[in-house]
């Protein structure tokens, strides 16, 4: 037990009946206690002289550190203490506040109080009819606890705010100290934030900034900075000339009392609350706040107060409106020469606010014209991450949409720094270099000039970021650049494709179109697509296309335009090919289900014929699966893709079908009338494969005995359309759509069930009664296989008969 050296004389007088203090008594007859625990127990005495000395002898011994506080914590001395604050008597409610505020100031103490719901108590004390140090123990005490949430409701809901404003004009600057400090705890919350300006708390608030004592300067200005977030405080706060306090601190560094330039930071903080919405700052700007703002920032000041002066300015620009009014301000002149400054935070301060002015379209040009894009180009090859990133964030928003400033980095060099700058380890500065090349790679000449500096291989690395910004604006900046076909080449072979085709599998939203985007650019070239579908582009396509929260326009796009790059593949799996889709050499049939053989290079086996299309001599581009003989295996297999650079030994040149072409030339487009095309063609192929067969007869055409055959000669399972010479739906169907492509006339390609395939054309229908066509065109069918050259109207009897009997 810690014995306090001071102690409360007290005794027991023989000739007294009742027992006294010491000072009017003898000293002979003293009785001295010297222990704390001594004197806790006196504030349960009924002696108000007693409860006077014993809270005054344990506010002196509390005051010798924490370990005297938990000394007293453990004796018990809060509970008794905490109801000697509402004693009648004045001089003892004062000495237990004291006791009880320097108390408060420990952990463990304030822990307890508040277990003691000792706030309604303290709170009440704080009327303007208490005395001073009661006002300012209990203040102390008030401000510990205000840190506590549930203290801090309490506070509130026991009308604790009012008193506390008015407080703020006590003679006394402790009252005002902690005063302030529980305000400014308690406005930590929107709804006191709210109450404080409702209940007059502006007025003495400003005045407070005029105060002698520093701390209390700075409360003042950190409890204006979070009420100011309100509206309507705002408007009170300019209405009570407000702003104009603030613009006195700013521009009076030296008082004749004191410094003010240690404000500053604060004073900005509240600055820009002022300025945040457009209607404040439209005011403002008509007092002259804004010229003073201006003047303060060139004025001389250190770095730091610079910097943060710049962000305030970055903060107003936020709102269309502000910007415009800060344009008219010539704000862009104040950052260009704010830009030559030495000290790396204002030149990267003063770049984010660039980047942020360049959001409006006349700050764009004026920049320019200024010279600003040289001087943030330099910035670029700064050593200083922050400073780059600041410097990259600029050029992004100045070349948004702007030919002439994109033209302005590039001529700058501009491109060069903001490629290596995609190798970098910040993902801000990846992510706004991507964004700037992005901008600039829309002109030609740019483009290639940033491709001729290694972009698409620079690209790769960012490819495969967690970053979700880099990845969008890197897949955004590739699907720009690859809009040139050596770009897609350089992709591939710098093992781009790879981690683009993963980015598929991403969950984020924007990340997933944006890869889509790069996709389906990247797919213009067969090479590249068949690369992509060897990394499972097109299955986490199909995949996707189930999903209804993934799948898009963009993955649709991006499956179109794999598949487009690919008609075999996309004849297989959606089992429809468009007037627009060409049919060129190396074409395939390879059936509804894709398990997609090197059909050249393997072994003869049992599975169904492939039926290709050589137009010239040429090699066959095929693909190739892991095939076995069991059907139920080959439902299994994964399709992959490789590309035959060489012409495969055992690939047979199709001459029947080079013929065929040449007729159908000579013979088809010497034809006038389109219908009669049409008609003329179909009787063609069905001569080559077999001419008309009844339908009562279709059972006795012998067509799978026939290819059958064409594999055991060929020793192959790829056959040649132009060998077949018994073609059913499906074959007749594949070499009408060859043949009209090779010959310009457009149809389309339908597979259907069972062998079934069909050609649809779109025709216009003679009026013979104002001898002109229909203004609407219908859709037809051609007839094949029973009545060569018949158009059957789709959606007829005849047509639906034709599709499915």
């Amino acid at each position: 037990m810690l014995v306090s050296p001071y102690f409360i004389p007290y005794f027991s007088c023989s000739s007294c009946t009742s027992n006294a203090l010491a000072e009017t008594c003898p000293p002979s007859l003293l009785v001295e206690s010297k222990t704390p625990a001594t004197v806790v127990l006196l504030l349960n005495s009924l002696e108000e002289d007693i409860l006077v000395k014993a809270c005054e002898a344990i506010h002196t011994f509390a005051e010798k550190g924490d370990e005297s506080k938990i000394s007293l914590l453990g004796l018990g001395a809060l509970e008794p203490l905490c109801r000697l604050i509402t004693h009648n008597n004045k001089l003892v409610r004062r000495n237990a506040f004291m006791a009880l505020g320097i108390m408060a100031t420990n952990g463990d103490v304030k822990g307890t109080l508040k277990k003691l719901d000792a706030v309604p108590s303290m709170v009440e004390k704080l009327s303007p009819e208490e005395d001073t140090v009661v006002h300012e123990f209990a203040t102390l005490c008030l401000a510990s606890l205000s840190t506590d949430f549930v203290c801090k409701a309490q506070i509130f809901d026991n009308k604790g705010l009012l008193p506390l404003i008015q407080l703020l004009s006590s003679p006394d600057p402790d009252v005002i100290k902690n005063s302030l400090e529980i305000i400014f705890n308690l406005v930590q919350d929107y709804q006191c934030r709210l109450a404080v300006h409702k209940l007059g708390g502006i007025p003495p608030l400003l005045k407070l900034l005029m105060s002698d004592f520093p701390v209390i300067q700075k409360l003042a200005l950190q409890t204006l900075q979070n009420i100011t977030t309100d509206k309507d405080t705002r408007n009170t706060f300019r209405e009570e000339q407000g702003f104009e306090k603030l613009m006195d601190i700013l521009n009076n560094m030296v008082n004749v009392k004191r410094d003010f330039s240690d404000l500053h930071d604060d004073t900005l903080q509240v600055v820009a609350n002022c300025l945040s919405d457009s209607e404040s700052v439209q005011l403002i700007h008509n007092s002259g706040g804004l010229t003073k703002l201006m003047e303060f920032l060139l004025s001389p000041s250190i770095p730091e107060i610079q910097s943060n002066t710049v962000k305030c300015i970055t903060r107003v620009a936020q709102s269309s409106e502000s910007r415009e009014v800060l344009h008219k301000q010539d704000v862009e002149k104040v950052l260009v020469e704010l830009l030559s400054v030495a000290d790396i935070k204002v030149k990267s301060s003063t770049c984010q606010a660039v980047a942020a002015m360049s959001l409006h379209l006349a700050s764009k040009d004026s920049f320019r014209d200024l010279g600003v894009i040289p001087a943030v180009v330099q910035l670029l090859s700064s050593e200083n991450l922050m400073l780059r990133a600041a410097a990259t964030h600029a050029l992004s928003n100045l070349t948004h949409s702007n030919k002439r400033n994109t033209l302005a980095v590039y001529e700058a060099g501009g491109h060069e720094f903001l490629v290596q700058q995609l190798n970098g380890n910040c993902p801000r500065t990846v992510t706004n270099s991507a964004a700037t090349l992005c901008n600039m790679a829309g002109q030609e000449t740019i483009r290639s000039s940033i491709l001729s500096h290694g972009a698409m291989q620079a690209l790769v690395e960012p490819l495969k970021s967690t970053d979700s910004q880099v990845l969008i604006n890197t897949t955004l900046c590739l699907s720009v650049l690859a809009r040139d076909k050596e770009a897609r080449a350089e992709l591939q072979r710098a093992g781009g494709l790879q981690p683009l085709v993963n980015l598929l599998r991403s969950n984020h939203k924007e990340v997933l179109h944006s890869a889509c985007m790069a996709v389906s650019v990247c797919a213009s070239d067969e090479a590249t697509a068949v690369e992509m579908c060897k990394y499972g582009a097109l299955e986490f396509l199909q995949e996707i296309s189930q999903s209804v929260n993934r799948r898009s326009r963009f993955t649709k796009l991006a499956m179109v335009s794999l598949l487009n790059s690919n008609l075999s593949v996309k004849y297989s799996l959606t089992g429809h090919l468009t007037s627009s889709d060409i049919i060129t050499d190396g074409f395939y049939d390879a059936g509804k289900v894709c398990y997609l053989l090197e059909c050249t290079k393997s072994k003869l086996l049992h599975v169904k014929a492939f039926v290709s299309l050589s137009l010239s001599f040429s090699p066959l581009r095929l693909v190739q699966v892991k095939g076995k003989k069991k059907e139920e295996d080959k439902q299994k297999y994964e399709m992959q893709f490789e590309s035959l650079i060489e012409k495969p030994s055992n690939t047979i040149e199709d001459v029947s079908l080079q013929i065929l072409v040449e007729e159908a030339k000579e013979s088809i487009l010497r034809l006038s009338d389109e219908k009669e095309q049409y008609a003329a063609l179909a009787r063609l192929v069905s001569d080559v494969m077999g001419g008309a067969v009844e339908m009562e007869k279709l059972h006795k055409f012998s067509w799978m005995l026939h290819l059958s055959e064409l594999k055991f000669q060929l020793q192959s399972n790829v056959v040649p359309i132009g060998l077949i010479k018994k073609g059913i739906y499906c074959h007749r169907a594949l070499l009408f759509k060859c043949l009209a492509d090779c010959i310009g006339i457009g149809c389309s390609l339908v597979r259907g069930e069972y062998n079934r395939a069909w050609n649809e054309v779109l025709l216009f229908n003679w009026n013979a009664s104002n001898n002109q066509h229909s203004s609407q065109p219908r859709h037809y069918i051609v007839d094949l296989m029973h009545k060569p050259g018949s158009l059957l109207e789709v959606d007829t009897p005849a047509a639906v008969w034709y599709q499915t009997i």
